[in-house]
């Protein structure tokens, strides 16, 4: 084997998987060493490989695990017993992974494990030459180099490689997007399924559940949105990256995108209350004197806002300052309407008189704009209009009257 040849392409796998040059030696050598066992080792012995990063030259080593009658038992057998394992071997191949799995038997509330000769030495028998070893170490058997492995064994490398790559590929990808969680990433959709959108976001596709789709929108192959990335989860299938379109946040972030003041920390964004799909309102604070929180927001003649609005499709987005002051929060929270008079009653319940030309429009269509500013406030409010609050005085003074006679 050409040794220089196969360390570059040890590097050339490694930089186009993404992996640490590291990981995929690892691998290699795992693979060498299930090649080596398969060609020239035995059931139940655990063989390693280590590959040499300088020369590529590789040494095989083979295992055993010191133990004494604490740890294992020695199963008397009989004749019938070999015949009938024999039978069961000869019709059943184990896959790579089970050969590692150890019979035991529970004894006194400690478990002890089935004796096996490929893979465990007696204390008694290794103190002889190795006095140094204890139980639960390790009694390494250094092998001898082959030729070569064969064709049978070549290709349980071959699958042992791509099996943990795919695995490793799979943890690195699982690690990058975890990191991402509540961020923005950039994806082009590359099927529908169902109800279920997926896009392509790099080096891996993310899902876009009904739950999380605008209300509305509408997908079609090759398009290309910003979603919010809601959450990683691991499935067997490997990781599913959950994206989001109707999350609140995703209009922060892409505010962040278009404000550069919220990203020198000159503006905070408070409080975001949204119906995906048709409005949201977003309340944000200056922390800076002399910055214009509506005005940075906003952008000249609108140009920030309506990049947001543009990528979400046209839902209308209201910006309004945030007050410390409920009664000043709750005046400005009903944007566009003209607030007469806030009025902060028991249980954060908030009582708000407008003119009654802009009842209409405080209370919004279906209770819209009422509904989004008690969302953003956190305070219940109940809209009147001030002829409304006179028709009530008057009705309360005729009922004290009343009471008097």
């Amino acid at each position: 084997m050409d040794m220089q040849g196969f360390l570059s392409a040890i590097s050339q796998l490694a930089e186009e998987k993404g992996l640490s040059r590291e990981k995929v030696f690892e691998t290699v050598e795992h693979a060498l060493a299930s090649a080596y066992k398969k060609e020239y080792g035995k059931r139940g012995q655990i063989i390693k490989a280590k590959i040499n990063p300088k020369t590529g030259e590789t040494d095989f080593w083979r295992e055993k695990i010191v133990v004494d009658d604490a740890t294992v038992y020695i199963p008397e057998n009989t004749e019938n017993e070999e015949e009938e394992e024999l039978e069961i071997k000869q019709s059943y191949r184990p896959m790579e992974d089970e050969l590692n799995v150890e019979e035991g038997v529970e004894e006194e509330g400690a478990r002890r494990i089935k004796y096996n000769p490929e893979r465990h030495v007696l204390i008694e028998e290794i103190k002889k030459t190795n006095p140094e070893l204890e139980p639960g170490q390790e009694l390494i058997i250094p092998l001898e180099q082959k030729e070569g492995f064969g064709r049978i064994a070549a290709q349980t490398a071959k699958q042992v490689v791509l099996q943990k790559i795919r695995e490793a590929e799979k943890e690195t990808i699982l690690a990058e997007y975890k990191s991402k969680e509540g961020e923005i990433v950039s994806g082009i959709v590359q099927r529908i399924e169902g109800v279920n959108v997926y896009f392509d976001i790099g080096k891996s596709l993310g899902i876009l559940p009904k739950e999380e789709q605008i209300r509305g929108e509408f997908y079609k192959e090759g398009q290309r949105l910003k979603l919010y990335v809601l959450k990683v989860d691991t499935t067997p299938k490997g990781p599913i990256i959950i994206l989001s379109r109707a999350y609140p946040k995703l209009i922060s972030k892409l505010f962040e995108l278009e404000v550069p003041e919220i990203g020198s920390g000159q503006i905070e964004i408070k409080s975001i209350a949204r119906e995906p799909g048709s409005r949201t309102k977003i309340a944000a604070v200056s922390l800076a004197e002399g910055v214009d929180p509506i005005g940075a927001m906003v952008g000249q003649r609108g140009v920030r806002v309506a990049a947001v609005i543009s990528e979400l499709g046209g839902e209308k987005i209201d910006v309004i300052e945030y007050s410390d002051d409920p009664v000043k929060y709750i005046t400005n929270s009903l944007s566009p309407a003209r607030v007469i008079e806030v009025k902060i009653m028991p249980k954060n319940t908030a009582l708000v008189i407008v003119p009654s030309d802009q009842l209409s429009l405080a209370i919004g269509k279906e209770g819209q704009n009422v509904r989004l500013s008690a969302k953003l406030t956190g305070w219940k409010i109940d809209v009147k209009s001030d002829e409304q609050i006179k028709e009530d005085d008057e009705e309360l003074n005729i009922e004290e009257e009343d009471d008097k006679e």
